[in-house]
């Protein structure tokens, strides 16, 4: 995520810095194999949210160990870097597993002359320190379909063979329009660039709006990849991107399918239980002093809407198919809850 600098030009999304595959049968180099890597994350990242979510949802947590830096970016070097502090369970900001402050000390343990960016997630290869990969997109594929036995038995299949290609249909006019396109809104360097990333992230709205008024989910009768890309753009919607990033046309809540359809995924086991909306607040208007140089944080909206009941049940399909919820959350991983 951009922060301090003033922007000059659209938003670019560089490729992934480094992308090693975790596979369980180890064919691109790397084994999957249970304590071996750890996932770096920020809960306020909707990038990072989405491995979380998929993690959790494969029943991976006992394998795959998780670290959750500070929402508050520290400047080290003239750039904003993801951290761990003693607020985030950090002793003497150390990650305990991984002994760094930073993030970005893996990077520079995978390659000591990198002087790209850092972002979140990270997967750290907890037995030399390195880096392993911070391709959240492939990433999450991988989660959802490479860990083979290290999943849990009655995990769902989140990318079915027979619904890939509408899955990466619906996701990239997803990510072109509306993940992405939030981000090009609120980091426009002039009102022409702003006014067509706005016009092109309701223009999705409301073409998402019309699909999702007759299906339960995006593709198919259950949770796939593409609702739990959708998702971390929409839970962020109301408290950041509205107000934040001037996609201010329409709330989310304004929308009666997508905000059912939002809340049906919150109160999945899985998406509500890993969305820590205080991380999400902060971060963004925290860090971001280029369109919020005042770091006033703004106060809502008040999280108890997603609670209320959406009654998308009567239009058929079920969140996990012929698999089964996930179970608890494991007790140092809980966000804390809507009260």
């Amino acid at each position: 995520m951009r922060g301090n600098k003033v922007p000059t030009e659209e938003i670019k999304r560089d490729p992934a810095a480094f992308a090693d595959r975790v596979t369980a049968d180890g064919r691109f180099g790397r084994s999957a194999e249970a304590g071996r890597y750890r996932l770096v994350i920020n809960r306020a990242c909707p990038w990072a949210h989405r491995t979380v979510i998929v993690r959790r949802l494969m029943g991976l947590e006992g394998a795959i160990s998780l670290a959750v830096t500070d929402p508050r970016q520290e400047i080290i070097e003239g750039d904003p870097h993801w951290v761990f502090t003693e607020e985030t369970g950090s002793p003497g900001g150390l990650d305990p597993v991984l002994g760094i402050h930073a993030l970005r000390e893996a990077y520079l343990a995978r390659d000591p002359g990198y002087d790209g960016g850092v972002s979140v997630p990270g997967l750290v290869d907890v037995t030399t320190g390195h880096l392993a990969t911070n391709d959240y997109d492939r990433l999450c594929l991988d989660l959802a379909t490479e860990w083979g036995p290290l999943t849990r038995k009655d995990a769902p299949d989140l990318y079915p063979e027979a619904l890939r290609e509408e899955i990466e249909e619906v996701g990239a006019e997803v990510y072109r329009d509306l993940n992405n396109g939030v981000y090009r809104a609120g980091f426009a360097p002039d009102q022409a660039r702003y006014d067509r990333a706005v016009a092109g992230v309701f223009a999705r709205l409301d073409d998402l709006e019309a699909r999702l008024s007759t299906r339960r989910y995006l593709v198919g009768e259950s949770l796939t990849l593409a609702d739990i890309r959708l998702f971390t753009t929409l839970v962020r919607f109301d408290p950041v991107y509205h107000g934040h990033f001037k996609c201010n046309i329409a709330k989310l809540t304004e929308y009666p399918a997508l905000w059912a359809y939002a809340r049906d995924l919150f109160q999945t086991p899985g998406f509500g239980d890993t969305t820590h909306f205080d991380h999400i607040r902060v971060h963004y208007y925290w860090v971001h002093t280029a369109i919020n140089p005042t770091r006033i944080v703004a106060a809502g909206p008040d999280p108890q809407g997603w609670l209320a009941p959406h009654g998308r049940e009567g239009i058929g399909g079920s969140p996990f198919g012929k698999g089964a919820a996930p179970g608890p959350v494991p007790a140092d991983e809980r966000v804390p809850g809507i009260s």
